[in-house]
């Protein structure tokens, strides 16, 4: 590519974007070694517009999961581009998606579709208000469920009346939430994340007490059980990442790697919802857009043949196992949590993260793109090949970083 350059991109951009860039994607946020701008993706590999080359352990924040330009998601999604994308209607290739979620997911009786993971779990909470007639929403502290103000607190250009019916509880704390149950009185809807994936914060699972307890805690007092999959989704059970502790949700909020970079989102839901569902005017003007559906299918069809998870936790594995004895090589103390398909590292005794970020840094100029602060994700891309290129990036930097700061 010629004519650009990752910083004259920048300066174009901030006469025309306020900030140059805003939300998660702005470089401005991880560090001055950051590029804002990428050209191509190939595989398990990404190119910034200054044409360097990076191993993606970030997978665009998620939504790449079978490979940048899977060729089957891609034929899937051209030949539905070449028929029409945004008709008058949805295509059929609606219904053979909800048929493949209704089959795949055993919580899922159908399935409403719209565009970013904020639509999916908004439209949740809608349809768990309107089976409950209840207005309060239970969510662990510290959780992200989207941008929307009555999920993320602090956003400029909102009012503290649009978190008003937000009630917050500490994630694996049973206690916690029913106290606050108990004083929210009016509960329409329990929001969960699979996991712990708070920023800035090491990872935690869910316990399996804690994920029972609140299916439990939902039925006696009538609320709906809602899985927040749109971060884990796809990566940890292809059927629900609550599935293998037995908690199946009343509803099911999915998006980023559903459609391997296509934008789709989805809520699925049992049965005895389906009715309060149906009365909901909840709707956008591309939420029906074929082609996204096309590569949601195909996306969704790869990781079963291939069992997608089985591949991911594989490559997690190697990564996390390669990237511990590199550590204790060079003399630092690390944490790595959450899932090896979703991981993050963190250093001992580095409140600042500054460690972190000189870190993240130097991988960065060793071809490896992964993050201080938010979790990483991994892809069926993700090959032994595609692992070990990343250990020997993050071996480089974690002798960049000892020259720096010594060992622990």
């Amino acid at each position: 590519m010629t004519g650009f350059s990752d910083a004259s991109l920048r300066e174009r951009a901030a006469k025309v974007v306020p900030g140059g860039m805003y939300g998660h994607l702005n470089a401005a946020l991880h560090g001055d070694a950051y590029p804002q701008f990428f050209v191509r993706g190939e595989g398990a590999r990404q190119w910034d517009a200054d044409g360097r080359e990076y191993v993606d352990l970030m997978c665009s924040w998620g939504p790449m999961i079978v490979g940048h330009r899977n060729p089957r998601v891609e034929a899937a999604a051209a030949a539905q581009q070449a028929l029409g994308d945004c008709l008058n209607g949805p295509g059929p290739v609606m219904v053979e998606l909800a048929e493949l979620l209704v089959d795949l997911i055993p919580s899922a009786d159908w399935a409403m579709f719209s565009k970013n993971g904020t639509d999916a779990t908004t439209q949740a909470l809608m349809v768990a208000r309107a089976a409950t007639g209840r207005t309060k929403a239970l969510v662990a502290h510290g959780a992200y469920h989207g941008a929307d103000p009555w999920c993320t607190p602090g956003l400029s250009g909102t009012t503290p009346n649009q978190r008003a019916d937000t009630v917050e509880f500490t994630y694996n704390d049973l206690a916690s939430a029913e106290a606050a149950a108990e004083e929210a009185g009016d509960v329409a809807a329990i929001l969960v994340t699979p996991f712990k994936h708070d920023s800035f914060e090491d990872q935690e699972f869910a316990e399996a007490d804690f994920a029972r307890g609140l299916r439990a805690l939902a039925d006696r007092i009538g609320a709906a059980l809602v899985i927040d999959d749109v971060r884990a989704g796809w990566r940890l059970d292809l059927r629900g990442s609550w599935e293998p502790f037995g908690v199946r949700p009343d509803l099911t909020a999915w998006s980023k790697a559903m459609a391997n970079g296509f934008p789709i989102a989805a809520v699925t839901g049992v049965d005895a919802l389906r009715g309060p569902a149906q009365t909901l005017y909840s709707t956008g003007s591309f939420w029906f857009s074929a082609t996204a559906m096309a590569a949601a299918k195909a996306t969704i069809e790869i990781l079963r043949e291939t069992d997608g998870p089985a591949l991911m936790e594989r490559a997690g594995t190697r990564l996390r196992e390669g990237l511990a004895a590199q550590a204790a090589s060079h003399g630092f103390a690390i944490k790595q949590t959450g899932p090896v398909s979703i991981p993050w590292l963190s250093f001992a005794d580095d409140p600042t993260l500054d460690k972190g970020m000189r870190w993240a840094a130097a991988c960065l100029s060793e071809g490896v793109y992964l993050h201080p602060w938010h979790n990483w994700f991994l892809s069926t891309a993700h090959t032994d090949e595609e692992i070990d290129r990343a250990l020997l990036g993050t071996d480089a930097a974690f002798a960049k970083l000892r020259a720096a700061f010594g060992a622990d």
